[in-house]
Parts: structure tokens; C-alpha cells; sequence
């Protein structure tokens, strides 16, 4: 946005190793608010949410008194943040243009396994979400029927703008075979470590790889963090698993692309859920730009995304999960076919390059009936 030539203010948590108030990066004034705790359960929701709200509508007085904007880009979770959308529409004038990142509902119920009143709750908003946007924005095909079914907005209102990854920042390292540690092989994951990412399959699945099937020979490199990580550096020293598996926690590109670089698979053990089934996983789409061959569990986006790039294997079943990893530890020349395949695949239609005029187009049809009202108020001026 700011490179097409339009000013940016962005609002965000602090987070590790970025929890400076304020900062003005690469022409971006970036506003950063405390977050006290990163929900697990419904109780912890309720304070996350209304927190991160709070914040958030007092750095856009903030940013509205400093610099002024046209419009909130305001993306999800939470399903509230369409309120400050809505009280700026109502005094300013302002648009909202809603980027829609997850489907809440089926994320409460892949976290809690029922469909209560907080569950209509979820489903409340965001249809609330979607009737207050201008435009909004889909992550894929599947994001925009939601849009269109559950959010009832006019077709022509949504924009599908795929999370691509650009290639100038996700690409290859020189791989470096310390990741290894001292084995013949490596797996690597990024990602969120959370209930629906399913890291408790992978570890059900190195176990079968070491315990039952005796390979022994094969590293797993885990990195990225999030509310159930304890939980899995846990389960990993339980099952006496530390040897083959590494945690790095929270990590810079450059060691990051370095471990994928090095791994001759990467994985996405996302659960089979409803929300999992019709997202879009970055990882998936960064795996592909590094031309590595993937394991996943059979879900329609992630299948969408990866097609020949990737191993399927049966829904939730670690023990295929691991047999599919062992399948492409064993197969080097598919490993190769199917890497080409999913890098060419993210050259040719899915990187960021290709997205970002769909972005942009979005935007020119958001503000076209100002800029067309503005055009015809200097003809006039001019034919006085």
C-alpha cells in the first residue's frame, strides 16, 4: 500500500522483540498495544478481546488526530474490531474494509468441540462484521462463499487477495547441516503452536517414526510459538523425544529459512477441522516458495493450494502422517519432482506479485465513487 502510494499507519500487539509503543519503519508508523494474555479458554477470551479493542480504538484517535486516514483495513480475530469501523463510518465518514483471516465460529468449534451461545455469538458478529464493511477481502474461494452465504455481501464487494508469499524475502538459504544434527535427514515445521495446528499429532507421529518403525535417522525442527507450546515441550521431553526433535520457539527469517532450506520435507499436521478445511495456511504457501515437498493432512484448501507439491495423508491419522513422511524420506527423486513442482506452482500463479494488484485493485474500487465525486466537483469548478 505504502509503495502505490498511499499513507499507512498500522495497529498491532507488541510481541516478541517488537514491543516498542511506537515506530516509524520503511515510511509505516506502526502503533503497538500491550496484550495481558494470549487466550486459551472462553474465560480468557474475555479479556483478551475487550483489551485488545480498547487499545486499539484509543491508537486510532491516536493515529486520526496525527495523521488522518480514508479507511480501517481491519483484519480478524477478533470479530470486533468492526465496531471501531463502524463508529468512524458513523463521525468521520471513513471506510472499512474488512480482510477476513479466519472463520471464528468454526475455530470456536474446533477449540471446544460444541456449537453453544457463544458460538452464535461468533456468528453474529461476523455477519455484523460483514454488514458494516465497504468491501472485504478473501483469503480464498472458500472465504468468499462465506462472505457471500453467512455475510450476505454483493459478490461484486468481494475481493479474493491470497496470502502469496513474496519471493524477496522467502527464499532459499544455503543449507546448513548443523540443523541435522548429526542425522541423515531433517523435517521442518513453522508455525503457530496452537490446539487446531495439530503438533501433538506430529509428536504422535515422530514417536511411530522412532518407536515403531526404529528410524532413527531423521530431525525435526519445530519452530514458531503460541498458547500450546508448553504444553508441547512437554509432551516432547514425556515421550522422551528431545533428541529428535528441536523447538526453536520464536525465530528471525534468516535461521528460520535456513532450517527449511536444509529440510528435505517440510509438514503441516493441521488438524482436519471445519475451519482448517476451507483455510489457508501460509506455511503451506512458504514450504512451496522454498520448492520443498510437503506432508499434510488431507484438508480442501490446503489440497487447493499445494496439489502435486504435497503427500496427503488419512484425516488425523498420525500413523499415515508419519508413513507418508517415511514414504518421501525414502523417494529422493520424488522429493526433487515435487518441490520443482510446487516452487514453479508459486511462481507462475500464487506469489505475492500476483496478488498485490488484486489488492490494489480492491482499493481503487473503494474509494472510485469519492474519486469520480471529486473529479466532477473540479469540472464544474472549472466550467464556472
Amino acid at each position: 500500500m505504502r509503495k502505490a502510494g498511499y499513507a499507512v499507519s498500522v495497529i498491532c500487539p507488541k510481541g516478541r522483540g517488537h514491543d516498542a509503543a511506537y515506530e516509524y519503519l520503511d515510511g509505516i508508523h506502526i502503533y503497538r498495544h500491550p496484550l495481558p494474555v494470549e487466550a486459551r479458554g472462553v474465560a480468557a477470551y474475555f479479556i483478551e478481546y475487550p483489551t485488545a479493542l480498547f487499545w486499539e480504538f484509543a491508537l486510532s484517535l491516536k493515529v486520526a488526530w496525527r495523521h488522518g486516514f480514508d479507511a480501517i483495513h481491519g483484519c480478524n480475530p477478533p470479530d470486533l474490531i468492526f465496531l471501531i469501523g463502524l463508529f468512524y463510518k458513523i463521525f468521520g465518514g471513513k471506510k472499512f474494509v474488512f480482510d477476513h483471516h479466519d472463520v471464528n465460529p468454526e475455530l470456536y468449534e474446533a477449540k471446544f468441540g460444541r456449537r453453544d451461545i457463544f458460538w452464535k455469538l461468533l456468528k453474529l458478529l461476523e455477519f455484523l462484521t460483514f454488514k458494516t464493511a465497504d468491501i472485504s477481502i478473501a483469503t480464498n474461494e472458500s472465504y468468499r462463499q462465506v462472505a457471500i452465504s453467512r455475510g450476505r455481501m454483493p459478490p461484486d464487494k468481494i475481493f479474493v487477495v491470497r496470502s502469496g508469499p513474496n519471493l524477496e524475502r522467502v527464499r532459499s538459504r544455503e543449507p546448513d547441516l548443523a540443523w541435522n544434527k548429526g542425522r541423515r535427514f531433517s523435517v521442518g515445521y513453522v508455525g503457530v503452536i496452537g490446539q487446531s495446528e495439530g503438533l501433538d499429532l506430529l509428536l504422535e507421529s515422530i514417536e511411530h517414526i522412532v518407536r515403531v518403525c526404529g528410524r532413527t535417522d531423521i530431525q525435526f525442527n519445530i519452530a514458531g510459538t503460541g498458547p500450546e507450546w508448553n504444553a508441547i515441550v512437554q509432551a516432547t521431553r514425556a515421550k522422551q523425544l528431545d533428541e529428535f526433535v528441536t523447538l526453536t520457539g520464536a525465530i528471525a527469517d534468516d535461521p528460520l529459512f535456513t532450517m527449511l532450506s536444509t529440510a528435505d520435507i517440510c509438514v503441516n499436521p493441521d488438524r482436519v477441522t471445519a475451519m482448517n478445511d476451507i483455510s489457508t495456511m501460509n506455511k503451506i504457501m512458504e514450504y512451496m516458495a522454498l520448492g520443498k515437498p510437503i506432508v499434510q493432512f488431507d484438508v480442501c484448501e490446503g489440497r487447493r493450494s499445494a496439489l502435486e507439491a504435497s503427500l496427503y495423508a488419512a484425516k488425523n491419522d498420525p500413523v499415515d502422517f508419519a508413513d507418508k513422511i517415511l514414504q518421501l524420506v525414502d523417494a529422493p527423486e520424488l522429493r526433487m519432482a515435487m518441490g520443482a513442482f510446487g516452487r514453479q506452482r508459486i511462481v507462475d500463479a500464487l506469489s505475492w506479485d500476483h496478488e498485490e494488484p488484486k489488492l490494489l485493485d480492491a482499493y481503487r474500487r473503494l474509494f472510485e465513487p469519492q474519486l469520480d465525486a471529486k473529479l466532477a466537483r473540479e469540472r464544474s469548478v472549472a466550467r464556472g
